[in-house]
């Protein structure tokens, strides 16, 4: 019912305030198709806002719901459409309009990728996506395996760029659907067969662009266990560089079309031709150095005096002789000279000392006829014999007198 008012009997705002909530607030609980456009997460808030707006109109609303109800409808990211069952509120304090949301869910492309993320997170909590599972590539593998759609651009793109790279590669293709129902049971069985061909040595899978529907096949969780289960390293070619289903993250090598693809299994020769010659340049130039160094070598080596002339040396060293030996003789010499000099004056001391010297004066020794020496008169008695010693001969004298001589008191 309309409220009566005039500018004589205006109604209070309190009043019109409580009838706007309840107009508002009588149609009650609906469901809501939108897209997701913001989430607004408020740090220790019991309330998460949304902001939905309409697909087709330009209509956006706030909506609250708190955080446990949007985490039960798993991960939903801004951009995805949802359904939200909501119920329209009206806050009479300030006069804010809102909606409240008790439950979300994603819908279309929305519900696809939350599906995709719940498998993800299964294969990642048993490390299929694990670093240490990959294998790496052969630098040239000598059969490349090929798992694409028949007579697509893909296949085209790998084959003729891996072709232009290296020549003479050689690729096993095995057309497969690359969409739809059965895509995957065929990609696993192609898979399966080339990976027990003990001649591949890399396998590619590869499809061109496509919606997030077409690309689901390369989503799927028995073929992602397939590809983790190969001996042979695969390499993922899926799409376009912002596609990346579930395969691009159990695959060895993620390439981000399949033209990458072709230049990540085979090198170009071209730049290997390059690389060869850069680094036989580099061998030779190292060689020539090693070469010159040795030659400065041997120069130096021959222009040293003892191989200039070998026997400069020993000319060298007889004149050092020469010159020792005559040092050493001027020494013996003046040591012999020192010494006779020495035994000189050592034998005159002794001749000067010695009784001979004595007895060529004119003196005589004594001695009885026991050969004692006589120097005291009252040694021999008149009568005895006794010998002179002179300093030539000796003479036998017979005391015949003999004189004491007087001791002093």
């Amino acid at each position: 019912m309309p409220l009566d008012s005039s500018p004589d009997n205006p109604q209070p705002l309190r009043v019109v305030a409580h009838a706007v909530k309840g107009w508002i607030e009588r149609l009650g609980w609906v469901w809501v198709e939108g897209q997701l456009i913001e989430i607004n997460r408020r740090s220790g808030s019991r309330t998460v806002f949304l902001t939905l707006r309409d697909k087709l109109a330009d209509v956006s609303a706030s909506v609250a719901i708190s955080p446990t109800n949007l985490d039960l409808a798993g991960p939903i990211a801004e951009g995805a459409s949802v359904a939200v069952r909501i119920r329209p509120t009206y806050y009479s304090p300030t006069g804010r309009f809102s909606f409240y949301c008790e439950e979300i869910r994603p819908v279309g492309e929305g519900r696809l990728l939350a599906r995709l993320e719940q498998t993800k997170r299964l294969l990642q909590a048993e490390g299929l996506f694990d670093r240490v599972r990959k294998k790496p590539l052969p630098f040239l593998p000598r059969v490349v395996g090929l798992i694409t759609g028949a007579q697509s651009a893909a296949e085209r793109d790998v084959v003729e760029n891996a072709r232009r790279r290296w020549p003479a590669v050689s690729i096993e293709i095995r057309n497969t659907l690359v969409q739809g129902p059965q895509a995957t049971a065929e990609i696993i069985q192609a898979l399966q067969q080339l990976d027990r061909a003990q001649t591949i040595d890399v396998i590619v899978i590869a499809r061109g662009g496509g919606s997030l529907e077409d690309l689901l096949p390369f989503s799927d969780e028995g073929l992602v266990r397939a590809v983790a289960a190969c001996r042979t390293p695969v390499v993922s070619a899926i799409g376009h560089e912002t596609d990346q289903p579930i395969l691009d993250l159990v695959a060895d090598v993620r390439a981000s079309t399949p033209t990458d693809a072709a230049r990540r299994i085979v090198p170009d020769v071209a730049d290997e031709l390059s690389r060869v010659r850069q680094a036989r340049e580099r061998g030779l130039s190292a060689m020539t150095k090693i070469i010159e160094r040795q030659q400065e070598f041997l120069t130096a080596t021959r222009t040293r005096p003892v191989l200039a002339d070998p026997t400069a040396t020993f000319d060298l060293r007889y004149e050092q002789l020469a010159t020792l030996r005559h040092r050493g003789y001027r020494a013996m010499t003046h040591l012999v000279h020192a010494e006779s000099t020495a035994v000189e004056h050592t034998l005159a001391r002794v001749r000067a000392m010695s009784p001979k010297a004595t007895l060529e004066r004119g003196y005589s020794i004594l001695v009885d006829e026991s050969a004692a020496t006589v120097s005291d008169a009252s040694q021999v008695a008149e009568a005895d014999i006794v010998i002179a010693h002179l300093a030539s001969g000796r003479l036998s004298l017979t005391v015949t007198e003999r004189r004491l001589a007087e001791r002093e008191e």
